[in-house]
């Protein structure tokens, strides 16, 4: 259907246009379902020709819905479906009778938009329920100068309502429990507003529920116990979530993205995140979690895993830990009180891109094997107790330059015949043969680099996990897109 097909060209435009502050996910209704619709032509053109006409109760209802969003203008067109808009979408039933079954509000780009709110004075009107066909609902910064709490209202539109977009709208208070009675929906959008309490263990209900993004809030309290069989998405970064991370997560077998960053979560990670074998990527960064799961080498789909600023208490990685992850692109083990030598096993994995081990305390050299990391474009290893010859070819090392991160390890050196001394960044590394790696004689390429440029390097890779590098955001996109495929 055109107008169909055009609503979902801008909801992924908006996915690449928009600050990727977080990734947005948006599943569009399928056209079938259990309504007496019909998957028909949607043009103004086909309905003045067979004189269809738009439901009398729906229209009233959309007047009202965008009269309190500040769309007064809307009320002036005789017929909704005829005189359509980006934003709204309309299906016939077999009386040849629209029905409204998308309503869209929100700013995408200066040249491309739904209907705009009135950021002073908008709310969600309670005509919305008075729409027994909607599929999509959508608002997006609509009511940041006039906060309000989700209406508990919107829980009846569980018969039909497949997508729930409330983004960046300034909302507060808790997240209803009664969107739990959403049964048939497949995503649920709450992305950075003020929204606080607890998450309601009534999503639970919603079981065919694939994209849960709770991000950017204040929610406190423990991570229910989830049950959700098609989950592909599930996004809490970003809040003051405490407790462990319910082993329960490993009945969630569709996952493909999980995001726990930036919460005060505790505990171990539970050995059940070993049953989800579709997942690409996974952040845990910045909680206290207090171990490194000893069977995670069993996540041979993982493509990202980053668990940077976990404190796990004098941990040695067990040697072995990465050897099934053939598919691994971005691994950020920064900051995480780990000890021992670097494990020989992240020296096997063939598409490995981005690697950061910094500001531990890894000893001993550096595996031989890490020469065969051909894809790797950026390594930090800065910051640990390493020793010994840098085992890289000369190749590697040219092709990384500022992105591998070698200093404060006083005990590595380079061989004479590496020709590293213009390809190296780091000016405390000297040669091997001067009997005192890194104070002989030193690499000269970069020796006058200043003191206050290292510090302002690492000050900024702190609160930077989802910036590590482009894979991470292209890794983002692609669990999308993903998801969005699945459900077309």
């Amino acid at each position: 259907m055109a107008q169909h097909f055009s609503t979902q060209t801008l909801l992924l435009f908006f996915l690449f246009v928009l600050p990727f502050a977080s990734p947005f996910t948006v599943i569009m209704p399928d056209s079938g379902g259990s309504s007496a619709l019909v998957d028909g032509p949607q043009t103004g053109f086909s309905m003045n020709k067979n004189g269809a006409r738009t439901d009398s109760h729906e229209q009233e209802a959309v007047y009202d819905v965008m009269r309190a969003t500040g769309n007064d203008w809307a009320t002036e067109i005789p017929d909704v479906c005829r005189g359509r808009w980006h934003g709204i979408e309309c299906m016939p039933d077999k009386d040849n009778v629209y029905h409204v079954v998308s309503l869209m509000f929100g700013a995408l780009s200066d040249d491309t938009a739904f209907p705009t709110c009135d950021p002073t004075r908008s709310y969600i009107s309670q005509s919305i329920t008075k729409l027994p066909h909607l599929r999509t609902l959508f608002f997006y910064r609509c009511f940041t100068h006039n906060p309000q709490p989700i209406p508990a209202l919107l829980g009846q539109l569980g018969p039909t309502l497949q997508t729930l977009v409330l983004r960046e709208n300034g909302h507060v208070g808790p997240i209803p429990r009664e969107l739990g009675n959403l049964t048939r929906l497949k995503v649920l959008d709450l992305h950075r507003n003020n929204l606080n309490g607890s998450i309601p263990i009534s999503l639970n209900q919603i079981t065919a529920l694939r994209s849960l993004d709770l991000s950017g809030n204040k929610l406190i309290g423990s991570i229910p116990e989830l049950s959700f069989p098609v989950l592909n998405v599930l996004d809490l970064n970003q809040n003051l979530l405490i407790g462990p991370i319910p082993s329960s997560i490993g009945t969630c077998h569709s996952l493909i993205k999980i995001d726990f960053s930036h919460n005060r979560l505790t505990g171990p990670i539970p050995d059940s995140i070993n049953n989800l074998k579709d997942l690409i990527l996974m952040d845990l960064s910045y909680n206290h979690l207090s171990n490194f799961p000893a069977t995670i080498r069993n996540l041979n789909s993982l493509q990202a895993l980053i668990l940077k600023s976990n404190s796990m208490g004098s941990t040695i990685i067990p040697i072995d830990s990465f050897s099934g992850m053939k598919n691994l692109m971005i691994l950020v083990l920064s900051n995480m009180n780990l000890h021992g030598p670097i494990p020989e096993s992240l020296g096997q994995l063939p598409n490995l891109h981005v690697l950061h081990l910094d500001e531990n305390h890894f000893n001993g050299s550096i595996p031989a094997n890490f020469k065969n990391l051909k894809h790797l474009s950026e390594l930090r290893l800065n910051n640990n107790q390493l020793t010994g010859p840098l085992p890289f070819e000369r190749e590697m090392v040219w092709s990384m330059k500022r992105k591998l991160r070698l200093y404060n390890n006083s005990g590595l050196c380079y061989n004479a015949d590496t020709g590293f001394e213009d390809g190296l960044e780091s000016s405390d590394i000297g040669l091997c043969e001067s009997g005192k790696p890194g104070s002989a004689r030193t690499v000269q390429h970069f020796s006058t680099l200043e003191a206050d440029h290292v510090t302002g390097t690492m000050n900024g890779a702190t609160g930077a996990v989802h910036k590590a590098s482009g894979f991470v955001r292209f890794l983002q996109l692609i669990t999308i897109l993903v998801v969005i495929l699945i459900s077309l």
